[in-house]
């Protein structure tokens, strides 16, 4: 076995140990089919809002730009599918956000498991992203055969689904490649393009951000949602899992076994009643470590505020 194989040996089993499911390894390279796709979306503004999709496009489509002599883009799954669902009696949550920040904990994964590598394979100089920088994820995932981007654009793993947080770590460190998947095994289905309750998922994989439900209840700034989706949020209180949840390949979710990711209870089972009376100060203590944080208080009463009067 040549070094490359016994590094890259190491570290999918690392990436195992440390609870992830998946771990796949591509080539540091120009993503420039990439990003001919994102100057086309950014031009017909389907970002709304979300001016932060408009910077570092330079980082965004080149590993070495971020990581100086980038030889390899390492991505892990994180499984979150929960378990427990929530009270009928209660605006909806998106299932990523029923337990603690993913930001939190990924982070924290990935700093160990670079420092894991340093010990055993010597000075790597990497740096690791979970959806908090310009990297391209999604790209990546399919570059290093993790699945295939479905209509929904999301990532695809034909053995678990979609409910799953995406992570990368760049690495100045050669390593034997994946081969991405050679098929698009959404064919010709069409369900979660008409079930999307506000028609934000085009054709060709395109979604039009500034019309997704969890664009208007996680990051949309206004103090109000525009009067002309009322009646299309479906009880969404934040974010919004509808084109998952009948995706006929999340029939294979499995429930997450980590731990961070178990439903907070006092997030999980509110009634509506108890998050419209909810005080700021409890909406801290109680979402501190969730990623509910991201819309602020007054965002989630503004949410809480359209749902009501629809």
């Amino acid at each position: 076995m040549t070094n490359l194989e016994k590094n890259t040996a190491f570290i999918k089993r690392t990436a195992q140990e440390l609870g992830f499911f998946y771990c796949g390894i591509a080539k540091a390279e120009k993503l420039d089919e990439d990003a001919k796709r994102l100057e086309n979306w950014l031009r017909n503004s389907m970002q709304g809002g979300m001016q932060y999709m408009e910077n570092h496009f330079e980082l965004r489509i080149d590993p070495g730009k971020l990581v100086p002599g980038a030889r390899s883009v390492i991505t892990v799954l994180q499984n979150y599918f929960p378990k427990e669902t929530q009270s009928p009696d209660s605006h909806r949550i998106a299932k990523y956000a029923y337990g603690k920040d993913y930001h939190e904990v990924i982070r924290k994964k990935l700093k160990e498991f670079l420092g894991i590598l340093r010990d055993e394979i010597g000075d790597i100089q990497g740096r690791g992203f979970v959806d908090s920088a310009p990297v391209l994820e999604r790209s990546w995932a399919v570059k290093s055969g993790a699945g295939w981007i479905g209509k929904n654009g999301n990532l695809i793993n034909k053995g678990s689904g979609s409910f799953y947080f995406i992570a990368t770590l760049i690495v100045d460190l050669p390593l034997v490649y994946d081969d991405p998947i050679a098929k698009d095994y959404c064919g010709s289905c069409r369900k979660c393009m008409d079930a999307c309750p506000t028609g934000a998922i085009l054709d060709a994989k395109v979604i039009n951000g500034s019309q997704c439900i969890s664009y208007y209840t996680i990051e949309l700034k206004e103090a109000l949602i525009p009067d002309q989706l009322k009646g299309k949020f479906e009880n969404w209180m934040f974010g919004c899992d509808t084109c998952q949840d009948v995706c006929p390949w999340n029939r294979f979710s499995k429930p997450t076994t980590e731990p961070a990711f178990q439903p907070i209870p006092g997030i999980l089972n509110l009634t509506t009643a108890e998050w419209e009376n909810m005080q700021e100060e409890t909406f801290r203590e109680l979402c501190k470590h969730s990623p509910l944080k991201r819309a602020k208080f007054s965002g989630i009463q503004r949410n809480l505020i359209f749902l009501r009067n629809q």
